[in-house]
């Protein structure tokens, strides 16, 4: 039956997801203004008259917003329809690659087509059982191709409900507490876990030893977060690192109210925390209602552990993860 079904799954590579799609806006400062800001990005080549766009922004010319792209074809949503009917009825978003052939400046107008390049035998994750299907964007300015866009999701059905997590952290340590409670009474499923990769699994280690962890250039003492190979302000690929403090400020935050994820209890804020050293990083605020969470609100660190057993006791792999609650001060008594 795998190999019945994985064949018709197979007989989608090759054709089109996505025909002579088109940008919605031309490449254009205000936007490239707004990426710098929330990235933190201060790389002069991205301002003034000679600006060129960031590169990793070539996923945003072609975004077609919450409505969506008209040129979709159906050979992508037939796909998505099979594994629908064989049970794999989520979906998720795993990883993305891009390459640049040139760089996009204001102005330039963009065009794409993307495929379905590829779906993968059956795999079993942590999540559930599916597969992984993956796109290929082709992005041009007339007809020239300036960068090319994969981007992988796992079409999957859900497995069993995770382990309960339990509480930990404070100044940089872990410690044990009672398993939180969902706010229906139900345990939490079982957290997605981080791609740890060579590039961050200094970060990641930090983490599982109670240490957030900065990067810092050493040729200019620029720090960074997320980990990255090299400096985005000089270039170079040699760096250490800097134990934050763990004191930071909420710099944004949206609410979630869907889709709606086994792990998580809708709604509830993401935050972008500004950190006492300068950088940013996307996180939780825990222990406040989602609508108590404002702009400016102090925060510090806290690392929460989840996961080492189910609820049919069969053992399994911690995760621990930096979130953030409200400096003590702002907690009202």
């Amino acid at each position: 039956m795998d190999d019945e079904l994985h064949a018709r799954l197979k007989a989608y590579e090759g054709r089109p997801a996505a025909v002579a799609g088109v940008g919605r806006d031309p490449v254009n400062a205000p936007m490239i203004r707004h990426w710098c800001e929330a990235m933190g990005d201060r790389n002069p080549a991205y301002t003034g008259p000679d600006a060129i766009a960031p590169p990793t922004m070539l996923q945003a010319w072609i975004m077609g917003g919450l409505g969506g792209h008209g040129r979709r074809a159906h050979a992508y949503n037939d796909l998505l329809s099979l594994l629908d009917e064989v049970g794999c009825t989520s979906i998720v978003a795993t990883d993305c690659e891009q390459e640049y052939a040139r760089a996009l400046r204001p102005g330039d107008e963009v065009a794409f087509d993307t495929v379905i390049e590829s779906v993968s035998p059956r795999k079993t994750t942590k999540l559930g059982t599916g597969y992984f299907v993956t796109t290929r964007t082709d992005v041009r300015v007339g007809e020239t191709v300036v960068g090319t866009h994969r981007f992988r999701v796992l079409k999957y059905a859900p497995s069993g409900r995770g382990p309960e997590p339990r509480r930990a952290g404070g100044s940089g340590e872990r410690r044990d507490g009672k398993a939180a409670e969902a706010r229906d009474g139900k345990a939490s499923r079982e957290r997605p876990r981080p791609v740890v990769n060579r590039d961050n699994a200094g970060f990641w280690e930090g983490v599982r030893r109670g240490r957030l962890l900065v990067q810092r250039c050493t040729a200019c003492d620029t720090l960074r977060f997320p980990w990255l190979p090299g400096c985005n302000a000089c270039g170079s690929e040699q760096w250490d690192t800097v134990r934050a403090t763990g004191d930071g400020t909420v710099f944004s935050c949206v609410v979630m109210h869907h889709p709606s994820f086994p792990a998580f209890d809708p709604p509830y804020a993401v935050v972008l925390v500004e950190l006492a050293e300068g950088v940013r990083m996307v996180s939780n605020v825990v222990d406040v209602p989602y609508d108590k969470v404002r702009i400016g609100m102090p925060v510090e660190l806290e690392f929460r552990t989840y996961g080492g057993g189910d609820e049919a006791g069969e053992g399994g792999e911690e995760l621990v993860l930096p979130v953030f609650r409200p400096r003590a001060a702002e907690v009202a008594p």
